[in-house]
């Protein structure tokens, strides 16, 4: 049993948590420890401190450590999150399932193959600045045209990973890649035509079962569900006659 060493009334929790080491000839298996989970304990703090006092050898991503970066997305009791703002308690069982993300290559333990999801975002042309919808009110400092931001997408993986389609289909472009498309339509990034021919197929918007499994798991808002059937729509639009 771990002691984080912060003050306060612990609860004993068991981390069943997926392992498995590149080139081993042996499957995949959980091991399981425990550790004394305060209120604000994540699923991220736990496993760095089994790491760091019960086995160094568990390999895991992370990062920013508040869902800035999406490095540490897993499955906690089936569902994919991000592991540094998923509180221990708040699953409400004194057992919780680690796994890494479905639908990519399995790396090492919690860690898995993130080309497939880049394979699939990138041909969208990965804009990622647009127009900011806040502030509209407030002066821009001299020598700023407009004020801009990021895209919240932080390419997690994890609507890949929700998505049933994704999981059976390796041709699917994916929630992430498609609702990049429709961004790249909206801002003008790119020759309309061009983008709805790429996303036109069963590969693309045709190929979603409109499960919205995406959106539901989305930890940024991103919706890539709905952005989907918004390109879908854009896709119809412009084979009517009045269109042209």
């Amino acid at each position: 049993m771990s002691n984080n060493g912060r003050p306060g009334p612990k609860t004993p929790v068991t981390l069943k948590i997926l392992r498995y080491k590149p080139g081993s000839i042996d499957p995949p298996r959980y091991d399981t420890f425990q550790v004394d989970a305060d209120p604000l304990m994540t699923v991220l703090d736990a496993l760095e401190e089994i790491r760091a006092t019960e086995d160094p050898t568990l390999a895991y991503r992370h990062s920013c450590h508040h869902a800035s970066c999406g490095t540490c997305a897993m499955k906690v009791n089936g569902k994919d999150v991000l592991s540094c703002v998923t509180k221990v308690l708040d699953q409400k069982s004194d057992v919780i399932v680690v796994e890494p993300l479905g639908t990519m290559p399995l790396v090492a333990d919690l860690v898995v193959d993130m080309g497939d999801f880049a394979r699939r975002y990138e041909p969208a042309g990965l804009s990622f600045v647009r127009e900011s919808e806040y502030l509209t009110e407030a002066q821009t400092p001299e020598g700023v045209e407009r004020y801009t931001r990021f895209e919240s997408c932080i390419e997690c993986g994890i609507c890949l990973s929700a998505c049933p389609v994704a999981n059976t289909n390796a041709s699917f472009i994916g929630p992430a890649g498609l609702a990049a498309w429709y961004r790249s339509l909206q801002k003008g990034d790119g020759e309309r035509a061009d983008i709805l021919a790429a996303v036109d197929s069963d590969c693309g918007v045709w190929g979603c079962h409109g499960a919205m499994e995406c959106t539901e798991a989305c930890p940024s808002q991103v919706q890539p569900g709905d952005l989907i059937m918004y390109l879908r729509r854009e896709v119809v639009k412009s084979k009517l006659p009045w269109a042209h």
